[in-house]
């Protein structure tokens, strides 16, 4: 079912990712300030099981899953700057900004759309939540982002194969992988690939 709080946070997943593709195209934040982010945002995370901090408290109290809010507050958000960062460092800057773009929208409208309209289990992972129409209409919205960036080709496969690692769990010591670090991660691979060999 899609909450009002599971909507004001895939909207607020998508500002936060816009700014942060717009701040690093314009040259105006480095890697190193998104390192720092991370590290405030773990602190933070540490800090608020124990006491209420103002503004991060706010985020979480409107923004957070209630299963994360005791395991891991702000999780979402930090594995975003993660996986923000190594995009930055890993691929050339448009690479980077589409992979991003996959993660911002793609990511989000899957969401989004697979909750309000979906109705078809999905077919790269027939337990998984996330249903077919979400899968698709993610696809066409990383693809829309992305290609603003780098080829039809790239653009297109990136965001299909990233929409659909999304939905294949990607498990690691018995933890599946953050969303947020496989997305952009894979996206961004995938462009690589079909630069170098296509």
């Amino acid at each position: 079912m899609l909450t009002k709080q599971e909507v004001g946070r895939q909207i607020l997943h998508i500002i936060i990712g816009l700014i942060l593709l717009g701040l690093y195209y314009f040259e105006i934040i480095s890697p190193l300030f998104i390192f720092l982010g991370i590290i405030v945002g773990l602190l933070c995370s540490i800090i608020s099981k124990r006491v209420s901090l103002p503004i991060f408290s706010f985020f979480l109290k409107h923004f957070e899953r209630e299963e994360q809010k005791k395991s891991f507050p702000g999780r979402g958000m930090i594995f975003f700057f993660i996986g923000t960062l190594l995009c930055i460092q890993l691929f050339d800057k448009d690479i980077a900004m589409a992979a991003l773009m996959v993660l911002t929208m793609g990511d989000s409208v899957s969401h989004l759309f697979g909750e309000r309209f979906g109705q078809t289990k999905n077919i790269f992972n027939g337990k998984s939540k996330k249903l077919l129409e979400g899968t698709l209409a993610g696809t066409v919205a990383g693809f829309l982002g992305a290609v603003f960036f780098v080829s039809i080709p790239e653009a297109f496969l990136g965001s299909l194969i990233a929409m659909i690692a999304e939905v294949i769990k990607i498990d690691l010591n018995d933890h599946t992988l953050d969303d947020n670090l496989v997305v952009p991660l894979v996206a961004g691979t995938v462009m690589l690939l079909v630069r170098m060999y296509l």
